[in-house]
Parts: structure tokens; sequence; C-alpha cells
């Protein structure tokens, strides 16, 4: 049996494309292992899966001063030396990295050992983890035309993995569980799990507007529910969902999101008309603000500043989209992107063959 190894940890865009692969991994017959951090958020999620999970040292990499620039180091270096141990003892025949800090330790020890590597970099440009394992890689996945530019033959654009639970929403089931009286198009609205204090404020000044056309569902992040909303019909809000997600896509005709690479290639993989808000430079390294860029370009998205949202704007973006939707939905489908699974697994094999 093939052995292959998957590391990405830190948030769960890391770790859900890894788990998305897996299905169709041990269809190809692999031996599924992991490295992780040792207390990091995929530990639960792949441990649950009843996935072999192996827990590293890691530190953080950062671009900013912080006490913990000190001692970090010496995290990555006992980590290093831990996955050392680990490639001599679990002996894969293939990485496949998703990113976060905790794969750089990894992929170096797997370089060291001649195992190859496939690094998949979700974002336009690199973040600093990755551009630390990038150098080492046998192949790039990438999710941008303009990222493949940049490694030239080593770089594919594949898309990100998505989850195939997504594929299987049920309308009904989202309208019954938002308990939703009147049958209208439905607006969602996904902030992060953290939510944004300016979208949500967006959509409770123009809510009533809204209400008069569509139904709404808000995603609004941990504690921001407003409790003076609670009883306001046609709005559905909750801090957090999981499980019904699949069911919410389903029943959304127009999504507000995030610009997080995960999440508009969900938006793109599922053909939903979409207005992105990506976080500004003032709170990220400016790749959600490349990454909504470039899906405008190709057409797939309106793209709205943060600094620019207020109740006019959303109001005049959700009009423009909805109405427009047919524009967004025929780019969509004229996406390469549309099996980024097999095209991922394909890339492993290849390289598995070639060792």
């Amino acid at each position: 049996m093939k052995k292959i190894i998957l590391t990405g940890g830190g948030t769960a865009g890391h770790v859900t494309p890894n788990i998305a692969l897996m299905p169709k991994l041990k269809e190809l017959g692999y031996e599924i292992e992991y490295i992780g951090s040792k207390k990091g958020i995929e530990k639960k999620l792949i441990e649950e899966l009843g996935i072999p999970y192996y827990g590293i040292s890691s530190g953080k990499l950062r671009r900013y001063h912080d006490i913990k620039n000190f001692t970090d180091p010496f995290k990555v270096f006992r980590g290093f030396d831990e996955a050392n141990l680990l490639m001599r003892k679990l002996k894969p025949d293939v990485i496949f990295s998703k990113g976060g800090y905790v794969t750089v330790p990894v992929v170096l020890a797997a370089h060291i050992h001649r195992v190859p590597i496939v690094i998949h970099e979700s974002d336009m440009t690199p973040g600093l983890a990755n551009k630390l394992a990038l150098p080492h890689a046998t192949k790039i996945c990438c999710n941008f035309p303009e990222t493949k530019e940049l490694f030239s033959d080593r770089a594919t654009v594949t898309g990100t993995p998505i989850r195939q639970e997504l594929f299987q929403g049920d309308s009904k089931k989202a309208f019954e569980f938002c308990g939703f009286a009147e049958q209208k198009p439905t607006i969602l609205i996904i902030g992060g799990s953290t939510g944004s204090a300016a979208i949500n404020k967006a959509i409770w000044s123009c809510l009533d507007e809204l209400l008069k056309k569509f139904n709404v569902v808000h995603l609004c992040g941990k504690d921001n529910v407003n409790k003076s909303l609670i009883d306001k019909k046609g709005y559905a809000q909750y801090e957090y969902i999981k499980d019904e997600l699949k069911d919410l896509f389903a029943l959304a005709d127009v999504v507000v999101s995030r610009a997080g690479a995960n999440a508009i290639c969900e938006l793109l993989a599922l053909r939903k008309p979409n207005i992105l808000i990506p976080l500004p430079l003032t709170a990220s390294r400016g790749d959600q603000i490349l990454n909504a860029e470039s899906f405008a370009n190709s057409g797939y998205s309106y793209v709205l500043k943060e600094e620019d949202v207020d109740n006019q704007t959303l109001m005049s973006a959700v009009n423009e989209v909805y109405d427009r939707s047919d524009k967004y939905i025929d780019a969509m489908n004229k996406s390469e992107l549309a099996d980024s699974i097999n095209t991922i697994t394909e890339i492993i094999e290849s390289v598995v063959k070639q060792k």
C-alpha cells in the first residue's frame, strides 16, 4: 500500500482541504497519516476521523515584533527533529502540505529524506510558512493563474479541494431550520468565525430594506447576535453554523463573504453569486484583497472594500448581484477549477510514480 502523510494546521482552512482529499486517496489505495501541531484545531478534526495523528512542536512565524519571536524558533528546531524521526519511522511515499507554520519542519524533514512533496498554496501570494517550504516542493498546486506564473512548470492551477458534503445541501431543510414563513430569495452573510463589525453594522442598518425583497441568514460571529432583532420576521442570525451550512448554501441566492481562499473556492464550486468584502490591510497582509481582485477579474464576484461598506453600498451590491446573477453563474460555469480533487490526486500519483 502507498503511504501519504498529510500536513497542515493552525486554522480550519489548513485542515478541511486535506479532509476533502481523504476519500479519493483511500480509493486510490493510500494509507493516510497526519502530522500537525500538538494542540492545534487540526488534532481534534483529524482524530475524529480515525486517521493516525502525530503532533510535533511548532512555533509561529511572525513578521511583527513579539517576545515569542525569541522562543518560537527553538520550537521550530524541535519540531524539525520530531518530524525527522517520523520520516524515518513512517517512511511515506509522498507528503501533501496544505500550509500553516506546523508544515515547515515537516517539509524540511521530507526534503532531507528525499520524499516527494506536493504543496498547496491557497492565496494569490504565499504566506511566510509556504515561502520557506515552496523551494523544496516537487509540485505546487494553486488557486490562481497569477500564482502559477511565479513557479512556472512546477505549478498547476487546481483550485482547492472542496468537502463533498457541501454539494448535498437541502434548501427545504434550511428554510425550516431558519423558521422562515414567506418564500423569498435568500441572502446568506458569512463574516467568519469571529464575525465582522463592519459587515454586521451595515447589514443591520439596511435590514428592513433587505427584508422587503429577501429572507436574510446572518452568521454574525461569536457573541455578536443582535438580541433586539431575534424576533425579526425573515431574519435568522447565528453565531456560527457547522452541520447545517450545506443546507444554507443550497438555500442562498446571493452570498456575502470575506475573501479567504477556501471560502471563495467553495462559492465558485457551488456556483453561488457573491459579494466579497476582503479583510483590509490594517487587519491582514493583503492576501484577501488580491484573492478578491482575481475573482472579480474573472467575473465570479462583486468586490466591496470594507472601508466602503455602508447601508447604501451594501444594498446596491446585493441588488446588482441578485439582478445579474446569471452573469456571475455563467462566468463560474466557465471555470476550469471544477474538479480539484481529481486534479490534485493525479498530481500526487504522478510524483509517487516518478519517485
